[in-house]
């Protein structure tokens, strides 16, 4: 199991704070997270299937680069956290 941990953003989708679920890498991560919650569906990733890029992906803490996403592999026990990014001007 992995521990994936939502930024507050993601509540408004019906999302818990935290949540754990079987996942072999961050693409297939995401393909859990939208079937559980599926007000998530095109608000981590675009209608092609690609992150969306103010969402950022956090595994054990260390950063993942964005082109890197999807094939991430994932192991028992590792904590992702998701956040989005906060634009303004």
């Amino acid at each position: 199991m992995v521990r994936v941990v939502l930024d507050s953003w993601m509540a408004e989708f019906g999302t818990p704070k935290e949540v754990a679920l079987e996942a072999p890498s961050i693409g297939a991560l995401l393909d859990a997270l939208e079937q559980k919650y599926p007000r998530l569906r095109f608000r981590l990733r675009d209608e092609t299937g690609s992150p969306r890029r103010f969402i950022r992906f956090f595994v054990d803490g260390e950063v993942v680069e964005p082109t890197h996403v999807m094939r991430t592999p994932l192991r028992d026990g590792q904590t992702v956290d998701i956040l989005h990014s906060i634009a303004g001007g």
